[in-house]
Parts: structure tokens; C-alpha cells; sequence
């Protein structure tokens, strides 16, 4: 039985965790389903939502079943890391939509995303010390780059929830909606934006500022020189300057 329902769009994908009676919990079928994702959009670049639906539940994290069964080469084959790298380097941006718990490996899907949403019910965590474990799936490099090195030590350190307020507060999500009933269409409405923008020059942004520094300036002057002579920048910039003559 298929863990995810796909939505296809001409501009995007949708893709929904589909685990309910696991609480999402992410297990090696869904991993190999999300590989399939990401090899269809690499090969025809999309925006990609993803999200648990608004039935109260993101991801529970991975499934402790198979987790705790997993030995050391298990551990080294990246299982669940090596999916969410993946997304993380998408070609086009990226919408995590998240209804309640995100917590270990669902949080680190979540982060492996561009931007975040989330309803007011919805929470954060990285319980894996309390387990055992570490958060090693990203969440110990994701996580310090989108709250800062010292609140990240303190959320992994001692696995505390973080509730949809305290995560806008701290830049863990981008929009916190009230209801569940908002969270797709604010989500779609956010890809609605990023849709505005040329293909081309989205996807070079996001690879500029996914680099790591030492690639800068260069990527950036490089990336720059490529959409300095693609038709859509002068198109773009000729309807510009005819809606100010117009105006």
C-alpha cells in the first residue's frame, strides 16, 4: 500500500504523507516512495508542497519498529538522511505544510524543506537522545542554520517541543495559520509567489544560496551572467519598463 497520494499540477507536485494508522511514521517503503518523487522532479523541475494533509498529524517521526532493529551499517547507508539531502537539493523551491506533531525524522523532513508552514496546532521536536540516538538525519546542521547554533544545542540537547508560536518566533516556520482549513491554501498561495518569478532565475537563486560560502561570489556572478542572456529576462524586464510608460 503506497504511503503518499500525489497531486500533480503543471507547476508544482503535492505530495501527502498517507500512513494514518502509523502517524506518518516514516519507514523504508516511504523512503523509497520519496525517492521516486525527487528522481521525477530532478528530471522535470517543479515546485514541490509537501505536507501530512489537515488531519492533525505530519510526521511522528521515523518508525521505531524498523529503528530500532537498524544496526551500525544501517546507520552509515544514510536511509532516512540521504531522501531528505535530496529534497533539500531539489531543483525548485520546496513548501513543507505541517498540521500537529513534526517530531524527529518528520521534523527533519520538514526542515529538509525550503520554508515551513504550519497551524497553530502544530509542534516540533527532536526527541532522539531520549531514545538512544542522536537527530541524524539533518537536523544537527539544518536546524542551527535556521535558529542559531545555541537554541538548536538546547531543542537537540534535551528533545523539548517547540509549539507553532515559539517556531515563528524563532524562524523555525515561515506563516503560522490558525485553522487547519488555512494551511493549503496559505501554502499554495506562497508557491503561488515563488510561480510569478522566471523558472530559470528560482533556480539559480536557490543554488546560490545553498552554496557554501566559499562559492561566493563567484556562483553568484556566474548565475547572474546565464540570466543576463536567457530571452525570459528580457521579456520580463521589456514588460516592465512598457507597464511604467503606461503608467
Amino acid at each position: 500500500m503506497t504511503g503518499l497520494r500525489i497531486e500533480e499540477h503543471p507547476d508544482r507536485l503535492v505530495v501527502t504523507l498517507d500512513r494514518p494508522e502509523k502517524r506518518n511514521a516514516i519507514d523504508a517503503d516511504l523512503v523509497a516512495e520519496l525517492h521516486g518523487v525527487c528522481a521525477e522532479l530532478e528530471a522535470r523541475p517543479r515546485l514541490l508542497l509537501l505536507t501530512g494533509g489537515t488531519a492533525g498529524i505530519f510526521a511522528g517521526g521515523a518508525d521505531i519498529g524498523q529503528l530500532r532493529d537498524r544496526g551500525r551499517l544501517d546507520a552509515l547507508a544514510a536511509i532516512n538522511a540521504g531522501v531528505f539531502a535530496r529534497i533539500k537539493a531539489l531543483p525548485l523551491p520546496t513548501v513543507a505544510a505541517v498540521d500537529g506533531p513534526a517530531l524527529g525524522g518528520g521534523a527533519e523532513l520538514a526542515y529538509s524543506c525550503d520554508l515551513r508552514v504550519c497551524t497553530a496546532r502544530a509542534f516540533f521536536g527532536q526527541p532522539e537522545v531520549r531514545l538512544g540516538i542522536i537527530a541524524g538525519a539533518g537536523a544537527t546542521h539544518r536546524l542551527p542554520a535556521l535558529v542559531g547554533e545555541a537554541r538548536a544545542k538546547e531543542l537537540l540537547f534535551t528533545g523539548r517541543r517547540v509549539d507553532a508560536a515559539e517556531a515563528l518566533r524563532i524562524g523555525l516556520v515561515n506563516r503560522v495559520v490558525e485553522e487547519p482549513d488555512g494551511l493549503l491554501p496559505t501554502a499554495h498561495e506562497l508557491l503561488d509567489e515563488m510561480a510569478k518569478g522566471s523558472t530559470l532565475a528560482l533556480r539559480l537563486t536557490k543554488l546560490a544560496v545553498d552554496a557554501p560560502a566559499a562559492a561566493h561570489p563567484h556562483l553568484d556572478l556566474v548565475s547572474q551572467a546565464v540570466l543576463f542572456e536567457d530571452e525570459e529576462k528580457r521579456r520580463r524586464m521589456t514588460e516592465f519598463l512598457e507597464r511604467r510608460r503606461s503608467r
